[in-house]
């Protein structure tokens, strides 16, 4: 049976991070969603509390946590700001986690306590113009030459890629061909800057506006031959690996979105009037504020529940897609029935509503479209 009670640390956790998104996160939000500006001073603030080092062994310069205790504090993060949130989900789970998975000793030691530190980014250097879901359709290359890897191609809307901090770019690449004829896909370590990577200009998005994403481009990139991570082609299966955990991560952050949609809508039902008394006291309204609350509170469950198998080392590939899947929906019902719920006012940028209500689709696209979701659960029941 699952055990949703916390820990007094968790409780604690909690606590810390949601005061700090109150206090430090959302007086900026808006600011920085408007201008399109990276949250740096932010940033600085989550590495000064240690979040990203949260599941990290403290040999790594890490706190000593794990993948649950991450997944806590993206969503007390993701209530008020989607944007800081991401970027913390995809420095720890896509950026140091596959270093800290696969990596030697060496690159460990040698990566790990800059990006647990929070001092430098890394990303997760996946998908491609023509690769989305079919990861498997990657077309970079990267051949041995000299003692170097040399890597040609490119990738697309890469998290973190581009700031002043990015010091790390994990790029999957086609290494050669298997017996039966497939792709040969490894992962190999691009420090940044290195002759030949470019992060190509910021992409104009719908929303996440504070988050930085960009396309790759590698032209004749030569990295030592030992910045291969893992295996010789593993790499495609190794981040997969990544992708599975990382689903659970993104749940935790919708389940936040949701929960922030629930509270913003809570409190304007109660200040605002309507025909001489508050209008959450009209059932029609209150019944969707409550059933915003349910959404939440099952997407939350969901997430308790594939983190719980993680840790206890069981097979949680269906539960992190029911995950994801829950919560990305519950993020972005609720996030419009709290745009109807404010009214005109939800139509307004300055309201954080509005701001879930952009964000927020791309919760049913990243790290695993709502379609691959639901093909993950259908293979898990043998159809």
């Amino acid at each position: 049976m699952l055990d949703t009670r916390l820990t007094d640390e968790q409780l604690q956790l909690k606590k810390t991070v949601e005061e700090f998104a109150r206090e430090v996160v959302a007086p900026v939000s808006y600011a920085h969603d408007r201008d399109r500006t990276f949250p740096y001073e932010v940033v600085r603030g989550m590495a000064e509390m240690g979040l990203f080092g949260l599941p990290f062994p403290e040999e790594y310069g890490g706190m000593g946590g794990d993948y649950f205790t991450l997944c806590l504090a993206l969503e007390e993060l993701a209530r008020v700001d989607q944007s800081v949130a991401i970027t913390l989900e995809a420095g720890v789970s896509l950026g140091a986690m596959p270093v800290y998975r696969f990596g030697s000793e060496e690159q460990k030691q040698q990566w790990l306590p800059l990006l647990t530190s929070g001092e430098a980014l890394g990303a997760f250097g996946l998908t491609e113009p023509g690769a989305g879901s079919d990861a498997g359709g990657t077309r970079t290359t990267a051949r041995l030459e000299d003692g170097h890897w040399v890597i040609n191609g490119s990738k697309a809307f890469i998290t973190n890629s581009g700031t002043d901090i990015t010091r790390l770019v994990t790029a999957t690449a086609v290494t050669g061909q298997l017996a039966g004829g497939g792709k040969e896909i490894s992962s190999i370590l691009v420090p940044v800057p290195t002759v030949g990577f470019t992060a190509g200009p910021a992409y104009d998005k719908v929303g996440w506006h504070a988050s930085d994403t960009h396309p790759l481009s590698f032209d004749d990139v030569r990295v030592p031959e030992e910045n291969l991570l893992g295996e010789r082609g593993r790499g495609y299966a190794n981040f997969l690996r990544i992708l599975d955990e990382g689903r659970i991560a993104i749940a935790a952050l919708s389940v936040g979105a949701a929960q922030g949609c629930v509270d913003a809508s809570v409190q304007y039902a109660k200040e605002r009037e309507a025909f001489g008394r508050p209008i959450g006291h009209n059932q029609a309204l209150a019944f969707k504020i409550a059933r915003m609350e349910a959404r939440a509170v099952a997407a939350r469950a969901a997430y308790y529940d594939a983190a719980a198998k993680l840790l206890a080392g069981l097979p949680f590939k269906k539960e992190a897609a029911i995950a994801k899947l829950v919560a990305g929906e519950a993020a972005m019902d609720n996030a419009r029935d709290a745009t109807q719920v404010h009214g005109g006012y939800g139509f307004m940028n300055e309201y954080l509503v509005s701001r879930h209500y952009r964000d927020s689709k791309i919760l049913e696209v990243g790290e695993g479209t709502t379609e691959v979701q639901l093909m993950l659960i259908a293979r898990s029941l043998g159809l």
